[in-house]
């Protein structure tokens, strides 16, 4: 039996919107690693290294005699790709366009540090070799929330990375945790996320509900008074923050399996009829066709 062309580091995520994509590593693990809520990538198998250029290559073009056209999208894994120099992400693309000639989109998650050394003429040749869009988990707008949560990144510093990408002319999918504040930090972490998409306009925005399947030992060990928001607790933060956007012309999911109220739209266009669903939520939680709790997860 032949081998498969691309060698895995279980386990493997990616956002739910690339469940099409060929997921392709090249690199393991995160870069950063030390935000008390992420347990995506503390497993020992998952320290963090970026992968050898000649075996990323050798995948891509394994992949392509394998598969030929039938690969349409990409999405670079681990945590992080963009910690790459731009040199060798070209190297990746241009691979990508030669073995998977079929691919009309590559993405990425990315994290805000990882573009501070690079310039918007590095991100523009990015994108003009196949790079379309960059999924950035802000999870707060708020630095005091940020910083309890040990992200290493600030409102001022994940603004400049979103208006780089968008500068550069890459999609960017940004992501905020609801309830990440608890409940004394909630409604500065609504006003603030709100303030961060606002002035960045991203062209898609979601919101997943911050959870811990492993325990919360890690994370209240950086953050001991948080208290948890219950249920409807949960629904007001996002009324806070829905009712806080004024949005162009934004995607915006809250489906993701931790959430429980679903609410799909276009902000701003959708606004009022978001806002009225989770009012309803608040006013009538039996009768607003939530998830299930055994449905619920990451």
């Amino acid at each position: 039996m032949n081998a498969p062309p691309i060698r895995y580091v279980e386990p493997v995520f990616r956002p739910p919107s690339e469940a099409e994509s060929l997921i392709l590593p090249v690199t393991d693990g995160c870069s950063w690693n030390k935000c008390t809520f992420c347990e995506m990538y503390t497993a020992p198998q998952k320290a963090f290294r970026a992968r050898n250029e000649d075996e990323v290559l050798t995948s891509i073009r394994r992949t392509g005699e394998r598969y030929g056209n039938q690969v349409r999208r990409v999405f670079l894994a681990d945590g992080d790709a963009l910690v790459l120099p731009t040199h060798r992400l070209l190297a990746i693309l241009e691979a990508i366009r030669e073995h998977l000639p079929a691919v009309h989109r590559v993405s990425s998650y990315c994290l805000a540090r990882n573009l501070k050394k690079k310039s918007v003429a590095e991100l523009t040749s990015l994108r003009e070799a196949g790079l379309r869009m960059a999924y950035l988990g802000a999870e707060s707008g708020d630095d005091a929330v940020l910083a309890k949560v040990n992200k290493g990144e600030s409102f001022d510093s994940t603004r400049e990375a979103l208006d780089k990408l968008g500068e550069a002319g890459i999609t960017r999918s940004v992501m905020i945790l609801n309830g990440l504040g608890g409940q004394a930090l909630s409604d500065r972490h609504a006003d603030n996320s709100a303030r961060l998409a606002n002035a960045t306009q991203p062209e898609f925005l979601s919101t997943l509900v911050v959870s811990f399947p492993t325990g919360e030992a890690r994370f209240r060990a950086a953050f001991p008074e948080w208290e948890a928001l219950d249920q409807s607790g949960l629904f007001r933060e996002m009324e806070r923050f829905l009712s806080g956007l004024e949005l162009r012309r934004t995607v915006f999911r809250s489906d993701h399996a931790s959430n429980w109220l679903i609410l799909k739209g276009t902000l701003g266009a959708d606004k009022a009829r978001l806002l009225a669903e989770v009012r309803s939520a608040i006013a009538r939680p039996a009768a607003a066709g939530l998830r299930p709790a055994w449905a619920r997860g990451l």
